[in-house]
């Protein structure tokens, strides 16, 4: 599919490609919301709520950064101490879920919302979490992130191919979702830093990236099992959190489209405790409220979304009730 639209974006215009690839899943039939006490017709808080909304949690967050650095730990000392099958099975789950949680971080000070020192959020978000989680610690994603924010499925949005051409058919997902359980996308996402070991003016960055993997590696044998790199570090990575994260991303704009209007740009999802606690984690899953300010902290973001909704800019045929329901909307009806 990504080659297909690489093909067609050499003979096509952007506007096109966005007619012919996106929109299966977008809203047609939004009623205009024409804004309220707290919010501005396209969503966004107004001074007063907004200003409240914007300060960031450094004290909370700072507990969310020492949860993370301290998961991993706890959970392969679990792991060693019980050494029975069923905790191996469950402390590699809980790994995957882990890269889940801290990239939430990473994404986070992505936005320099993490800490409201500069230099503090970078340091810890970017270039601790952001190179230890198989990155190499540059503002790389920032940059490229700001691109899906200000314009989403516009010509610099970087997963247009990701989100594209939903709903599709039932095998074409489960190839999708097969190839990224036995790490097949996770090799495609490992590769260009090993390859750029070699390649150069990209040797800096790969060497970046691989000292990280490095440290990582080295804590593993400092504890007497280097070899739990591999099963509670590289292989969740490379199989159960791509599955985890192709399925969160296309919950955010599978299928949508490019519009003004936010409402059909990304997903509502309703967030329920499974949503919120395990799948995803720190209210990321209100994806929406954060599309229409990218600038309030996650920590809010579950307020923001009660005044969309009370203030009537998410309309009841705008939420979905919850991700199964709206991974079974990814799958073409057969004909």
């Amino acid at each position: 599919m990504i080659c297909n639209i690489t093909i067609m974006a050499d003979t096509m215009t952007h506007d096109q490609l966005v007619d012919a690839f996106t929109g299966g899943l977008a809203p047609d039939d939004l009623p205009p919301f024409a804004g309220s006490d707290r919010l501005r017709p396209d969503g966004r808080p107004r001074p007063e709520f907004r200003a409240r909304l914007r300060r960031i949690p450094n004290l909370a967050n700072a507990g969310l950064v020492a949860v993370v650095f301290a998961y991993p730990p706890l959970v392969v000392w679990a792991a060693v101490s019980l050494d029975h099958p069923l905790s191996w099975i469950v402390a590699f789950l809980l790994m995957g879920a882990w890269f889940q949680r801290s990239l939430t971080l990473f994404h986070e000070a992505a936005h320099r919302l993490l800490f409201s020192n500069r230099r503090l959020n970078d340091f810890v978000g970017e270039q601790l979490i952001g190179w230890l989680t198989f990155g190499d610690g540059t503002a790389a994603y920032r940059k490229s992130h700001a691109q899906h924010h200000r314009d989403e499925f516009g010509p610099k949005e970087p997963d247009f191919a990701l989100y594209a051409r939903y709903p599709i058919p039932r095998d074409s997902l489960r190839r999708k979702l097969v190839r990224d359980a036995v790490g097949i996308s996770g090799w495609k996402n490992l590769k260009p830093p090993l390859v750029g070991l070699f390649v150069s003016g990209r040797r800096h960055r790969a060497l970046r990236f691989l000292s990280g993997q490095v440290l990582i590696f080295a804590l593993f044998a400092l504890a007497g099992h280097p070899w739990l790199y591999l099963l509670l570090w590289l292989l969740p990575w490379m199989t159960y959190w791509r599955v985890a994260n192709r399925l969160r991303a296309l919950a955010e704009h599978g299928g949508m489209t490019r519009s003004p209007d936010r409402r059909r740009t990304t997903h509502d999802i309703r967030q329920g405790f499974l949503a919120k606690h395990v799948f995803l984690s720190q209210a990321i899953g209100y994806h929406l409220a954060h599309h229409v300010d990218s600038g309030i902290p996650m920590a809010n973001l579950p307020e923001l979304h009660r005044a969309l909704v009370e203030d009537g800019y998410v309309v009841p045929q705008l939420t979905h009730s919850g991700y199964w329901a709206f991974w079974r909307t990814l799958v073409r009806p057969a004909t």
